[in-house]
């Protein structure tokens, strides 16, 4: 058996896209162990395949040179390969200081020394999951994140929110790049009011504690329809609420990214980034993005924030679009 140690990315939508690799390294036999910062960490819990995770004690951005020896040193002897998915220097440090025979990346920022074998770096932005599932030997067909939870999880999760399986909304109105990808809080709020008068069921808010003041003003103009979790969840009892919804709208973020991998109907708005890049791998899932349709030349900019100040590829998408989707993602479910 291959004792293998995966060095995670940092970003949650880019752990669930690395599910496939993990997925085929445990499907050849690979005992896989997990290296993942805190905010990461929660996802490859939801991973079948995944023997442990360890949470990285380090600081977002940080070399930390010092504590990783420290990590690596208590590695050291555990490991017969290292897959490093960051492309980044301080990622491979780990690995090459743990003395992993087998070291395995992208050429990244210039690692010769710490990684023995390199793929070269891809040009543009190719599709995430391929470009992880590379790293080992290359993707299949059709290959695509899936995270699963048990039913008792899923009931205990939903019973202290006060929800039932099936008979809420969820809504990711945030997303951590910038709000050149957020889809406006009016347009939430009318799609929960129409949702509302609609199906009498429930909107749940949910993101981290950075997008609390962009659900309250979501939840005030919609009143009595939205409840607001942002903030009030960790990470992955946010993933079993999304896991559990009748069916969930986002914008393209890390949580867009979960619920295409649990299959849960779903409509994602996309805006200054490109669905051709990070798209939600979901057969339920329908993308919303006007790059053609209003012929924007400038999509997509992955700008943080409109240089133009207009925002019309997101501004543009109305909540009855939006809702229209939604309703034909369910029906086909």
């Amino acid at each position: 058996m291959n004792r293998a140690l995966l060095i995670a990315p940092q970003w949650i939508g880019d752990a669930v896209m690395s599910q496939p690799l993990v997925g085929r390294l445990a499907a050849r036999g690979d005992e896989v162990t997990v290296a993942a910062l805190p905010w990461v960490a929660p996802v490859y819990r939801a991973m079948a395949g995944v023997r442990e995770v360890i949470e990285l004690p380090f600081a977002h951005g940080r070399l930390d040179w010092s504590a990783r020896r420290r990590v690596a040193a208590t590695l050291r002897g555990r490991f017969d390969t290292a897959y490093v998915l960051p492309n980044s220097i301080k990622s491979a440090l780990i690995p090459f200081f743990a003395g992993i025979a087998q070291r395995i990346g992208y050429q990244g920022e210039g690692r010769p020394l710490l990684l023995n074998k390199r793929l070269p770096n891809p040009g543009g932005r190719p599709p995430m999951v391929t470009f992880y599932s590379a790293l080992a030997g290359g993707p299949a067909e059709s290959e695509r994140p899936r995270l699963q939870f048990d039913a008792a999880t899923l009931e205990r999760v939903t019973r202290a929110a006060d929800l039932a399986p099936q008979q809420y909304w969820a809504f990711a109105p945030g997303a951590e790049y910038g709000p050149a990808k957020c889809w406006p809080a009016s347009h939430y709020a009318e799609l929960a009011r129409s949702l509302q008068a609609a199906h009498g069921l429930p909107i749940v808010l949910l993101g981290s504690g950075k997008e609390v003041a962009l659900c309250d003003e979501i939840a005030a103009a919609a009143p009595g329809a939205c409840r607001v979790l942002a903030g009030k969840t960790t990470l992955i009892d946010a993933m079993v609420l999304i896991a559990g919804a009748r069916g969930v709208v986002s914008n393209d973020s890390g949580l867009m990214h979960v619920a295409a991998a649990f299959g849960i109907p779903q409509v994602a708005v996309f805006g200054s980034t490109s669905p051709e890049h990070t798209p939600p791998l979901n057969p339920r899932a329908q993308v919303i993005w006007l790059k053609e349709e209003l012929q924007l030349d400038c999509a997509p900019c992955f700008d943080r924030t409109c240089r133009f100040g207009h925002t019309r590829c997101l501004t543009g998408v109305s909540a009855q679009r939006v809702e229209a989707a939604l309703a034909e993602r369910v029906r086909l479910a």
